[in-house]
């Protein structure tokens, strides 16, 4: 054991120095010192011997044990490093009693950094990010970055490890990397999502399988929300193994009721009252317990049944405000997400008729949620068409995930445009960035130019709500106020929240 460490070191970090630039530069040195000691037979020697004994090491041995290629931005290993590495470490563990773990860390605000800063920013975003790593960790822990926003480390074997203490170090790994990052004068902020697999629990043997272990986790992590951290266990193995049968059952479940929506409440930042729910699809299995979207989303598209969804998704949703109102509950309107599908299909807007009709609801209740995506690649088609039909209905326009795709004034008033939700990425720690400030005032001071209503998307702590209020954002939505919930629970939900404003002080634009 001690001796593979040795080579590894061997390997790692003097093989590569005898035969690079940095001891070929005191070959000068060691000539004059083979004269000085030897004098001119010496010196000869030196000066032909040593350049052979390092080109002839250099090829036939050195050169075979260099490290495998690295990240060429932050200088840490790659995918094949790493791989090799924890096939090292897992072969040292097979035969001793010390204990590791193999973590992924997935930078969740990635993408939207990159397209708001440029690619440079993204350099040194990695750079950072990669020497926070590394200071969080031990000099002799592994560390790899094997894409654009995802990171890996495996531990130097130890004697005492076990989950608590694994859990602990992925917090502090999650800490560091949320402290902002200076980027040509703006403070850019980064959230990371962390999956992790203890020694232990590995499925098998081999590097691959303990690495797949981790993203297992760092999948099921990614599935509860950014900032999220998971372990692997042997019931998140069954729930990957079982992922290609879902697909035979997906297309049964939304006809037998298991896949329904599930609603996020909004509120107003003005009255902290409920000023809308919206409809966001669950998959709620009898076995497996909720499968969230990305997870069923797919298996639906394959199927030819995304429209068939839609459809699914809008009765449930509509029928729930016919039941609020029923309960005596003030919910104005429920939003509904449409594809893009769905959008080129003439039908839409009978359909969406009928459905009102049947429970009697008046067509501003129904908010139709675009994307802004869609919004910018669309020109004036059928799409259009339907949209404005929808708005000419009365229906509310939402645009939602604003600041993602670059919409014009133009294509805002081509779709009849009432409300812009504003991304989340511009919302994230908002409260604490300055320049996050002054990019949230100049939405909302365009939305107010236009006449348009906003809504703050994501919004997770006390501090980003308060400030959007201050700022003149009408409505909030996000775990900050309340995560998705069953139908069942909303209205529970509603008077525990009503009951709460009585005492609580008013943060919006309308308070005293």
């Amino acid at each position: 054991m001690r001796l593979s460490s040795l080579l590894s070191q061997f390997r790692d970090w003097i093989a590569p120095g005898l035969t690079g630039p940095p001891l070929l530069a005191f070959l000068p040195a060691l000539s004059l010192g083979a004269f000085w000691l030897g004098g001119e037979r010496a010196l000869l020697v030196a000066s032909l011997g040593l350049p052979l004994l390092f080109t002839v090491a250099g090829t036939f041995g050195l050169q075979s044990v260099r490290p495998p290629g690295r990240d060429q931005v932050t200088g840490l290993l790659g995918s094949a490093g790493f791989e090799a590495e924890v096939e090292r470490i897992g072969a040292e563990l097979a035969e001793s009693d010390l204990k590791s773990a193999c973590i992924l860390v997935d930078l969740d605000e990635w993408p939207e950094a990159v397209v708001r800063h440029g690619a440079g920013a993204g350099d040194v975003l990695a750079q950072c990010v990669a020497q926070r790593i590394a200071e969080a960790l031990r000099p002799a822990d592994v560390v790899a970055r094997l894409d654009d926003s995802r990171f890996a480390v495996c531990l130097h074997p130890v004697r005492q490890f076990d989950l608590e203490m694994c859990i602990q170090l992925c917090g502090r790994l999650q800490v560091a990397l949320e402290e902002p990052v200076m980027v040509d004068g703006v403070a850019v902020y980064l959230s990371c999502t962390v999956g992790f697999c203890l020694s232990g629990r590995a499925p098998g043997a081999g590097a691959a399988d303990w690495i797949g272990a981790a993203a297992t986790a760092l999948a099921e992590a990614r599935r509860h929300g950014p900032s999220s951290m998971r372990s692997f266990t042997p019931q998140e193995r069954r729930r990957s193994l079982l992922q290609p049968n879902l697909r035979d059952e997906a297309a049964a479940a939304l006809e037998n009721g298991q896949i329904q929506p599930w609603f996020q409440p909004q509120i107003s930042t003005d009255t902290g009252r409920v000023s809308g729910f919206e409809a966001l699809a669950r998959w709620t299995h009898p076995r497996h317990g909720v499968i969230q979207p990305p997870d069923f989303l797919p298996l639906l598209e394959g199927n030819g049944l995304i429209e068939r969804m839609g459809q699914v998704t809008l009765s449930h949703a509509l029928g729930a405000l016919a039941a609020w109102d029923r309960a005596g509950v003030q919910v104005p309107s429920v939003g509904v997400n449409f594809t893009t599908t769905e959008l080129r299909n003439p039908a839409l807007v009978d359909r969406i008729k009928w459905e009102l009709d049947r429970f009697d609801l008046a067509p501003s209740r129904l908010a139709v949620e675009i994307l802004e995506t869609v919004v910018t690649d669309s020109p004036d088609d059928a799409l259009t068409r339907t949209v404005r039909a929808l708005g000419q209905l009365g229906c509310r326009i939402d645009l939602d995930d604003f600041g993602t795709g670059q919409a014009s004034i133009a294509a805002l008033r081509r779709f009849a445009i009432r409300r812009i939700k504003i991304d989340r990425s511009f919302i994230a720690r908002a409260d604490r960035d300055p320049e996050q400030q002054r990019m949230i005032a100049a939405i909302l001071t365009m939305a107010e130019q236009l006449g348009l209503d906003t809504l703050g998307e994501g919004v997770e702590t006390a501090g980003e709500h308060a400030l959007l209020a201050q700022l003149g954002c009408a409505h909030v939505q996000g775990f900050g106020i309340a995560r998705p919930m069953p139908f069942s629970e909303t209205v529970d939900w509603i008077f525990a929240h009503e009951a709460t404003l009585a005492d609580a002080p008013q943060i919006g634009r309308g308070a005293g």
